[in-house]
């Protein structure tokens, strides 16, 4: 994770994600509040906002737990393998089946091959290398569809599909065929640059079936109660939404067309297990070409590539807008934005000496590692430029405060940034702009935070970015 696991995660670079270079900054005071004054900070607004977290074992679903019981007693006979940065479709469906059966589990996180090598323990056991794994009492069982059916077996209930030799069953059966339908009428048009209008079509036909099955029950999902069959669409209709606004200019969510659909994301967001791992467009668009071998894009897409990459000049940047289910980033449950960055403040206390390091690695000095990587977010033997530790440290100090008080109150406070002139400790903002320019561009959804808690983080960073830019512009003229 970003946060707890910058040992392990980011770096290299993309379109839309590339390296900022050394600029022309303001220096700035070192006045924040120390780390142990901030996370004092963070404990008292978490009481006084009732968002202590709750235990990681047993509390709501999240990206960052490695073990779950749910309270219940033994030890977990099931272990799973996936994907260090959650970017895996496959992986992501057997944790939503996991989680909504709460069988007890835990989890170890390999690299994909795309960001990082496996570790020989792991490719002793599976010499394939893919994931995801399950290991259960000793055996080894690959291949997702294979894993669902014996997490099924495992646990019976609740029961994640109707019984054997039913009409229900038999319609289940069908969707699974309609969902492996859509994956590849998606691929045909998000990979391919021939045949857009054609594919297009296809893609819509499928899409338009999708939405008629969804409308044969009462209820939100595909069946008449929750289950695989919506877990086995999840991760790919959730990658659809992203990629094709991003590739293509085309919305999925949020134009009326297919009300169903939009129905049934609305009650996926509702759920617990979906919401913990539910990931963003930024992260979507950026982790889905390492792993498909390439996505192409079409100019009408162009602008709708700048919002979700940040460089609009408005959807990264404060005040942020609401999100919603009409947004360009739908989610239905919206945001409490004062949570929110408490979220995205305590990690980054809990967390600050990894990311400091991580966001060093874009500061003048830091360069890419010896292991070439393909994914354009992940670099994990990036260097970092520890030189410039002290300056990087003091101004995200200065992040998270604003992230506590909000940027109007901080900027009220005698902590103000960037506040040089006369300081006893000062640093060259134009060493610090590039680093946390490289952070902004490498926070992934869920791995490091929630979606709303990195869009405060993400804003606030660009905050930092813009008052030392234009402190240096002020002090020029």
């Amino acid at each position: 994770m970003l946060f707890s696991g910058l040992k392990k995660a980011l770096g290299g670079q993309a379109s839309g994600v590339a390296a900022t270079p050394p600029v022309q900054a303001a220096p700035f005071a070192d006045t924040a509040p120390s780390w142990e004054e901030l996370q004092a900070m963070v404990e008292a607004k978490q009481r006084e906002l009732d968002a202590v977290p709750p235990p990681l074992e047993t509390g709501p679903a999240s990206s960052y737990a490695l073990r779950r019981t749910f309270s219940k007693a033994g030890e977990p006979v099931v272990k799973l393998y996936r994907d260090h940065a959650a970017w895996c479709p496959y992986c992501h469906k057997i944790v939503l089946q996991l989680e909504e059966k709460q069988i007890p589990y835990v989890i170890e996180k390999i690299n994909m091959r795309c960001y990082g090598d496996k570790p020989p323990e792991f490719m002793a056991k599976v010499p394939s290398g893919l994931l995801p794994v399950l290991e259960v009492g000793g055996q080894i069982i690959t291949e997702s569809a294979v894993i669902q059916q014996v997490l099924e077996q495992i646990q019976p209930d609740p029961p994640m599909l109707p019984p054997e030799g039913t009409p229900e069953r038999q319609r289940a059966a069908q969707l699974m065929r309609l969902e492996r339908q859509l994956f590849s009428a998606w691929l045909q048009w998000l990979c391919n640059g021939w045949g857009h209008d054609s594919n297009r079509a296809t893609f819509c036909r499928t899409m338009d079936a999708v939405e008629a099955a969804l409308g044969e029950e009462p209820g939100p999902y595909f069946l008449k109660e929750f289950g695989l069959v919506d877990i086995t669409f999840a991760p790919f209709l959730e990658r659809i939404v992203s990629s094709l606004l991003y590739y293509k200019g085309f919305a999925v969510r949020g134009q009326g067309r297919w009300p169903n659909v939009e129905r049934w994301f609305e009650a996926m967001e509702a759920r617990p297990a979906y919401a913990g791992f539910k990931s963003d467009h930024y992260t979507h668009v950026h982790d889905l070409p390492p792993q498909l071998g390439g996505c192409v894009a079409v100019p009408e897409a162009a602008p709708f590539a700048a919002a979700i990459d940040g460089r609009d000049g408005k959807s990264w940047h404060l005040p942020l807008e609401p999100l919603s289910s009409s947004s360009l980033e739908a989610h239905s449950p919206g945001e409490q934005p004062e949570v929110d960055r408490l979220q995205a403040a305590a990690r980054l206390v809990q967390n600050h000496e990894a990311v400091t390091r991580f966001a060093l690695r874009g500061a003048p000095g830091g360069r890419p590692g010896p292991r070439p990587v393909a994914a354009p977010l992940c670099d994990p033997t990036a260097i970092p430029a520890m030189e410039h530790q002290a300056a990087a440290d003091a101004v995200l100090r200065h992040v998270a405060h604003a992230l506590l008080l909000g940027v109007e109150a901080k900027q009220a406070s005698p902590a103000v940034l960037p506040a040089a002139s006369g300081a006893a400790t000062q640093h060259d903002g134009g060493v610090v702009i590039p680093a946390l320019a490289y952070l902004r561009d490498r926070v992934c959804v869920p791995r490091d935070l929630r979606l709303p808690a990195a869009r405060q983080f993400r804003a606030h960073l660009n905050w930092a970015i813009d008052v030392l830019a234009r402190s240096s512009q002020a002090g020029a003229t």
